[in-house]
Order: C-alpha cells, then structure tokens, then sequence
C-alpha cells in the first residue's frame, strides 16, 4: 500500500477530533496540497487511555464517511514491537516498528559475517551523487555499524514478517524507526542500516532516522538549522541510492517524529522536498490534545475549570508524567508557572500560555510540553472530559483545525 508523497500522522489521543483534521486535509487538497491522513496511536497511549487500535480504525472510518472524505488514508500501529503488534493486525494498515530497543545488541555471528561479507565491496570511498565528498568506509566501520544497528534489522524483518502472514505482502505501510537513539546517524550510517533492511527483505516505505538537534514534543527545533538542512538533503541523497541500489521500494521517504511545531525548519524541509521532488511524512498526533486544553480553555466556565485542575496536578506529578518521556521533552521547572498563577488565569491567559505562537510573549515552551505528557490525568477523568469536549466541540474543532492547517499544513507545503 502506498501512504503517497506526503502524509501526516495525525494522531487523536482520545478519537474525538477526526471530523476537524480531515477538515485541515481537505482544506490543503483544495490548494492542490494532497496529504494523506494517517490516523497514529502507540500501545502506550491505548493503555493510557483505555481504548484499543479498533477505537482508532472506527474513529478514522466515521471521519471519512461524515465528511466526504475519497482519497486513501490510514490507521498506524505506532511504535510497535515483536510483543505489542499482535494487537494491532486487525485494525491497521500501517504499521511504525520500533526496533529501539535492539540497537546496540550484538548480531548472531552469521548474520554479522554475511553483513560484512556483502559489504566488503563497499571498503574505501563512498560517494553519492550529490553530496559533495566520499565517506571513507573501513572495515573497522562496518564492523561498528553492524554492531549496532544489525539486530535491530534482524528484529525488524521478523517483525514484517509476522504482520505479512497476517496482512499480505502488500496489505500495508511498513515503516522503521531507528530516531530514538543518542546521536544522529550519518549518510554512510542510514546507507548500510538499508541495506541490511533490504537483506532482511524488509520493503519500508518510510524511515525516521535520528537528526541532530532536539525534537522535543509539541515545541519547536532547538539545533543548527544549517546543520538540519544538510543532514535532511544527503539522507534524501542515501535514500535515492539505496533504491536502487538495494531494490528498495520507489516510495521510501524519510519520517520526522516529534515533528510537530518544528517551525523554524518547516521552510527548509518544505523547500528542499520540492528541489529533489520528493515525499514527506510528518508526526503531529501529540498537538491534538493539546489543541483539546486550549479549546476548552476558550470555552470558560466548567471547561476551564477542569483544565485548570489537570494543569495544576500535572505541576504536582511532574516527574510521574515526564518520566516515559524524558529523550524527547526538555522543561525547565523554574519557569513553570505556579498554582496559584494558573487559578488566576482566565481563558485568554491559559490559552496563550499554551497555544504556540512564536512570537507570543505569553506563550510558555515549557508548561506546553508539561501539559502534552498530562493527557494521563484527563484519561483518569474521561467520565467528565469527554462531555466537556461534545459540549464545546465546535471551539475545540475550530483550535484543532487552525493548528493542524495554518500552523502545520501551511508552514510545510505553501508556497507563497
């Protein structure tokens, strides 16, 4: 299956939002802009909310068919292992495998020796088109590449392989995610890690490679812009080699996670997707709940009030609620606000502390990223915030929207 050239991971941690982000969608395809819609939830984020992945596929399905939706769109098994997927196969049709926890791990001696062996033809200089110099390939390197990304392979293709005995070969989007490490990998890196995906027969369509900078959740960009841009365009450069090279699937595209209000280098994906032609896939999912707060913030009365308590309990469980989340939020405690700042606010006031609007002088980064890891306290309160969202549904729509298609959609694929 095919996710097309641009796709959107529009996650909605509690499946009320569907109708308003198809509405961003549909908006975009009237300017010529087609992105495809991948509705994402991890297993993490379903124990926490009490849901399963069939909510997600009913939410996905009554979005399309309330609003007229005709164009291809998917359910993503985010962020799933060898242990979790099982209880994906049914609903989804695309599928994040997350092999984190293999990086690292020492291959079997006969994988690793055909690894080399298939690479050894590759030792002295590598150059690919574009990039202006030769990586320079050991057998040292090699050694050390396989060492840490070949398991992480192997467990890749055996997860692939489980979801292809359930699906089909060509019943959905595989994507591999090898972000979550501590350095960046390099052009030689991304090259030899698609390789060994292409020997474990692995047909990715996408991958979410690890950038320099921090992609902390629901903020924006903190890194070297120029230093993004260059690492961006040669890993476009690797993926347009390893196509062919490896007989890798046409469509592979690079994945951007924690990619949500990266706004400082939407322009500069934007622009260098255009040069080379190319496809994206974005991960927002995380900004829908926060768009929800912000929502019923406006909304006052009630709705206020309980966003007000989940806020003030968020400062309290800090550490609880960061924890799971520590590689990709950075808060700075001294410049939460306090309690009794927060009783005192009124809608305005919370809403702009929250909605990110560079230049907001009001606007908090780090109460944002608090509150994007508190949607557990309104999960143990769904009895009252799920009505308080049908109630105000029409100002929480209308924030899910403007996000979504202005601050999203806009900065990435308009031009003008």
């Amino acid at each position: 299956m095919n996710p097309g050239k641009y796709s959107m991971g529009i996650g909605d941690r509690f499946g009320h939002q569907g109708i308003s982000q198809l509405k961003a969608i549909n908006k975009a395809a009237e300017e010529g802009i087609i992105i495809t819609p991948v509705w994402n939830k991890s297993n993490r984020e379903h124990l926490i909310t009490g849901t399963s992945p069939e909510d997600v596929r009913k939410e996905a399905d009554m979005a399309v068919a309330a609003t007229g939706f005709n164009k291809p769109y998917f359910v993503d098994a985010d962020h799933i292992n060898l242990e979790t997927v099982g209880r994906f196969l049914k609903s989804s049709d695309y599928f994040t495998i997350d092999v984190a926890a293999f990086i690292g791990r020492k291959a079997a001696d006969d994988r690793t020796e055909a690894f080399l062996s298939a690479a050894k033809k590759y030792e002295g200089k590598l150059k690919i088109d574009g990039i202006p110099y030769p990586f320079t390939v050991t057998r040292e390197y090699l050694e050390r590449i396989s060492g840490k990304y070949l398991s992480a392979a192997v467990a890749a293709g055996e997860i692939f392989c489980k979801i292809s005995h359930s699906k089909g070969d060509n019943g959905f989007v595989p994507e591999i995610s090898i972000d979550e490490v501590a350095e960046a990998q390099l052009p030689p890196d991304i090259f030899f890690i698609l390789m060994m995906l292409a020997i474990e027969d692995v047909p990715l369509q996408t991958i979410a490679p690890k950038f320099s900078g921090r992609f902390n959740k629901g903020v924006d960009y903190e890194g070297d812009p120029y230093m993004f841009a260059k690492e961006f365009e040669y890993d476009l450069r690797v993926i347009k080699r390893a196509i062919s090279e490896f007989g890798l699937p046409d469509e592979l595209k690079l994945s951007v996670h924690s990619g949500s209000d990266k706004f400082s280098i939407y322009p500069i994906i934007g622009n260098i997707i255009r040069k080379h032609d190319c496809g994206i896939h974005i991960k927002t999912a995380g900004t829908t709940w926060l768009e929800e707060v912000i929502g019923l913030a406006l909304s006052g009365g009630n709705a206020l009030q309980f966003v007000k308590e989940i806020s003030i309990e968020a400062l309290k469980k800090e550490e609880e609620l960061c924890s799971p989340y520590k590689e990709v939020i950075d808060i700075r405690k001294e410049m939460l606000p306090g309690e009794e700042k927060i009783k005192r606010w009124d809608s305005l006031a919370f809403a702009d502390s929250l909605r990110h609007i560079p230049g907001n002088r009001n606007y908090n980064p780090d109460f944002r990223q608090l509150i994007h890891v508190a949607y557990k306290l309104a999960a143990s309160r769904i009895d009252e915030f799920s009505p308080l969202l049908e109630t105000n549904i029409k100002t929480v729509g209308e924030c899910v929207f403007e996000n979504l298609y202005n601050r999203h959609i806009c900065r990435l694929f308009r031009t003008d």
